[in-house]
């Protein structure tokens, strides 16, 4: 039996998610499947409505549980337009972030706990759980580097500080040293050096990757 995979990236700001979950996709397109490349929050017109809204940096002082069932609402829409969709259809989704983003940033780094926020994620997702969950591990000083230097208004979540974003690190890692379904990546080199470290180790863990799952 084969199906699409379902492959999600993570990690904390700046550490390459957008960049890494695009080179896949584009690389994955010239193998053969068309991947849907999505990312959280948003992926939907709905869900993008959302993002704009818990990501502004002139939101003010949003409640830490607000936030997270904002995320959740969010997730909830894109699971069901997009991604249970683009996965029955035959189509592999690629998406910059998922329910891992949630227990990391709110369950650990707001201090909510991982108990809460995974039961808001179950009922967000349901069975929709990733195939493979990428995790590009940067230090929290290099990716606040990366991010400088890329310019622009940072959002709420990496005007946090970085006493935040350690706090998400450490719950990411813990997560991706515990889970045989994650696979832990250095993101400190070159993307296109990353880019073939990921390609190479989809290769070894679903032996008909680019095109399909085999179970």
């Amino acid at each position: 039996m084969t199906r699409p995979l379902f492959i999600v990236f993570e990690g904390i700001d700046g550490a390459g998610t957008t960049t890494q979950s695009q080179r896949l996709a584009k690389r994955l397109q010239q193998a053969g499947p068309e991947p849907v490349l999505t990312r959280e929050p948003g992926g939907t017109p709905l869900a993008e409505r959302i993002r704009n809204l818990v990501l502004d940096p002139d939101a003010g002082d949003v409640d830490h549980v607000t936030e997270l069932l904002l995320y959740a609402a969010s997730r909830r829409q894109h699971v069901t337009e997009l991604i249970n969709p683009s996965l029955a259809s035959g189509k592999p989704v690629i998406s910059d972030r998922y329910a891992a983003s949630t227990v990391a940033y709110q369950g650990v780094g707001r201090g909510l706990g991982i108990g809460m926020t995974q039961t808001v994620n179950n009922i967000a997702v349901g069975a929709t759980l990733p195939d493979i969950t990428i995790c590009l591990d940067l230090s929290v000083e290099i990716a606040s580097t990366r991010r400088l230097a890329r310019g622009g208004k940072e959002d709420r979540l990496e005007q946090a500080g970085p006493s935040l974003q350690q706090r998400v690190r450490d719950a990411f890692l813990a997560m991706a040293t515990d889970d045989d379904r994650w696979l832990l990546v250095d993101a400190s080199a070159d993307e296109l050096s990353v880019h073939e470290t990921i390609w190479s180790a989809l290769q070894i863990r679903f032996p008909a990757f680019p095109f399909t799952k085999t179970r």
